[in-house]
C-alpha cells in the first residue's frame, strides 16, 4: 500500500522535508534537527553538531549520515556505545524509523517524507472551521481532496485545535455523508470496557453481560468512525482494530464470529505518534494504516492571523453582535500576544465568559477578558492546584509551552536579541533555538550578528 504522508506546513514550501534526528527519551527530549546530506556528528562536544547534555554520552559519540537505503551509522570509539535493540554496532546501514541508543539518550531517526505541493485552498471555512491564515488554507485544500475518498485519515495536534471538527467535516463533505457519524474517544474508555465498546459483547460474554450490544463500529457501519485519542487506545486492542482497517472485520466479544462493516476511519491525537512507536506504545503497522493522510494541525499561537475574525464569531454566537464589529485596538492587541496553551477551545470560553460577566455599557475594549497567569515555578503548590481539575496531558503540555515560552522570552532580553548569543547562553544549536521560538509562536528576529553568520 502506498502512504503518503501529508505535511501542511512543509508542503506551503517546499515538496520535500529533509530527513529527521529526533531524541525522544533522555535529557535532551524534544530537540529535533533536519539532517543534511552530510550527516551530523553527535557527542557532548560543543563542537558537535548535535551537542547533547547526558552525562552517559561521549565527547564525539556518533555519526549519522541519511543514505538511499535508510541511515550510515558509525560509533566514534564511545565508552558506552552505540547500541541498536540491545545490540552494539560498530558501523552499520540501519531502516529508516531506527532508534539508537547513546548513553541514557534515545534518538529515532526518520526518513524524509514526500510532502505533496498542494496549493493552498481558496475557501476560508471547512465545514465548521474557519482559517484564513495560509496555514489553514493549506490545511483544508488537504481536507478537501481527501474528504472525496474513503482513505483513512490521521489528525495529529495539541488539545483544542479542532481535530473532531475537522474530521467532522471529512464526513460531510465525503460520499458518506448521509450515513452515520460516531465517535469513539480512546482516551476515556476504560480499560475494561473498551473493547466491548468498540466492537460490541455478545449475551453472557463477561460478568454483567446480560444482553448483546452494537459497538462502535457496528453504530458506524456505512459512515465515518472518528477515533478521537487514538494513541491511548491500549496496545493489547491494537491487533483487533488493525484487523478491522485490513479486512473489514470485527470479533465482537465473547464470539467466534467475525462481522464485515463498511466503515471509514478517521483518527487524531495530540501524541508524538513517532515516539510512542518507537517506545513500543503503539504499533507501526497501525500507524501506517491509519495515516494514509496525516494532517498536522496547527496551534492557535501559529495562525493569529485567524484570531480577529475567530473573536468577531464567537461574540456573535455568544450573542453580542454589537461587539462583534468592534474587535481591535489594545484588547485585541492583549489577545494576541497570549500564548493560547488550550488553543481554539480556550478562545471560545474566554470570549464566551466575557461576553457573561460584561455589563450593559461595555464595550470590545472592557470586556473582562480572564486569561491564565503565566506559569509558576516547578514545585509551586498554587500553580499544581490551578491545574488538577483538567486531564493530566493537557495540564502537563500546558505547562512545558507555559515554561517554553517564558524562558524563550527571557532568555532573548537577556542576549539583546542576539540569536546566537541567545542559543550559546542556552546551549543549544542555533538552528534548533529557532525552531523553539517558532513553536512558541516568539518571532525569531535575527540581528546584525546572527546575519552575518
Amino acid at each position: 500500500m502506498l502512504v503518503t504522508r501529508v505535511t501542511n506546513a512543509v508542503a506551503a514550501r517546499s515538496p520535500m522535508r529533509a530527513a529527521q534526528l529526533r531524541v525522544i527519551d533522555g535529557p535532551d527530549r524534544g530537540v529535533a534537527i533536519d539532517l543534511p546530506p552530510i550527516g551530523v556528528v553527535l557527542g557532548s562536544e560543543r563542537a558537535c553538531d548535535v551537542v547533547l547534555t547526558d552525562a552517559w554520552v561521549s565527547r564525539r559519540h556518533c555519526s549519522v549520515v541519511p543514505s538511499a537505503h535508510g541511515f550510515t551509522i558509525t560509533d566514534l570509539g564511545s565508552r558506552n556505545g552505540t547500541v541498536i535493540d540491545g545490540v552494539a554496532v560498530g558501523k552499520v546501514v540501519a531502516p529508516p524509523g531506527v532508534c539508537i541508543r547513546i548513553g541514557k539518550t534515545l534518538v529515532q531517526l526518520m526518513p524524509a517524507d514526500e510532502a505533496l505541493a498542494i496549493p493552498p485552498s481558496t475557501n476560508d471555512h471547512f465545514g465548521a472551521l474557519y482559517g484564513g491564515s495560509p496555514v489553514m488554507r493549506q490545511v483544508f485544500a488537504i481536507l478537501e481532496r481527501a474528504s472525496k475518498t474513503a482513505a483513512p485519515v490521521l489528525f495529529l495536534g495539541e488539545s483544542g485545535t479542532g481535530k473532531e471538527l475537522m474530521a467532522r467535516g471529512v464526513h460531510d463533505a465525503s460520499p458518506r455523508a448521509a450515513g452515520p457519524f460516531v465517535v469513539f474517544d480512546c482516551g476515556a474508555a476504560t480499560d475494561s470496557l473498551i473493547e466491548s465498546d468498540l466492537f460490541g459483547h455478545t449475551k453472557g460474554a463477561f460478568t454483567g453481560a446480560a444482553s448483546e450490544r452494537q459497538g462502535a463500529f457496528a453504530a458506524a457501519h456505512g459512515g465515518t468512525l472518528f477515533l478521537d485519542e487514538i494513541g491511548d487506545l491500549p496496545v493489547a486492542l491494537q491487533p483487533k482494530l488493525l484487523r478491522m482497517l485490513e479486512a473489514g472485520e470485527v470479533v465482537a466479544l465473547g464470539s467466534r464470529k467475525s462481522e464485515k462493516y463498511d466503515v471509514r476511519i478517521v483518527a487524531a491525537t495530540h501524541r508524538d505518534v513517532f515516539a510512542e512507536v518507537a517506545r513500543g506504545g503503539f504499533r507501526g503497522d497501525l500507524y501506517y494504516r491509519l495515516a494514509v493522510v496525516e494532517v498536522h494541525v496547527p496551534p492557535l499561537r501559529q495562525r493569529l492571523g485567524d484570531l480577529a475574525a475567530l473573536i468577531a464569531m464567537f461574540l456573535a454566537r455568544a450573542g453580542a453582535p454589537l461587539l462583534a464589529a468592534q474587535v481591535g485596538g489594545e484588547a485585541l492587541a492583549r489577545l494576541e500576544r497570549y500564548h493560547w496553551p488550550g488553543n481554539v477551545r480556550e478562545l471560545r470560553n474566554v470570549i464566551t465568559r466575557a461576553v457573561a460577566l460584561s455589563g450593559p455599557d461595555d464595550d470590545f475594549q472592557s470586556l473582562p477578558f480572564v486569561l491564565r497567569p503565566t506559569a509558576a515555578a516547578p514545585g509551586d503548590a498554587a500553580a499544581v492546584t490551578a491545574v488538577a481539575d483538567r486531564p493530566f496531558h493537557e495540564a502537563k503540555d500546558e505547562l512545558v509551552a507555559r515554561f517554553e515560552r517564558d524562558y524563550l522570552t527571557d532568555l532573548v532580553k537577556r542576549a539583546d536579541g542576539n540569536l546566537s548569543a541567545a542559543a550559546r547562553l542556552a546551549g543549544l544549536e542555533r538552528k534548533f533555538l529557532y525552531k523553539l521560538l517558532a513553536r512558541a509562536g516568539l518571532r525569531a528576529k535575527a540581528s546584525s550578528d546572527d546575519t552575518a553568520e
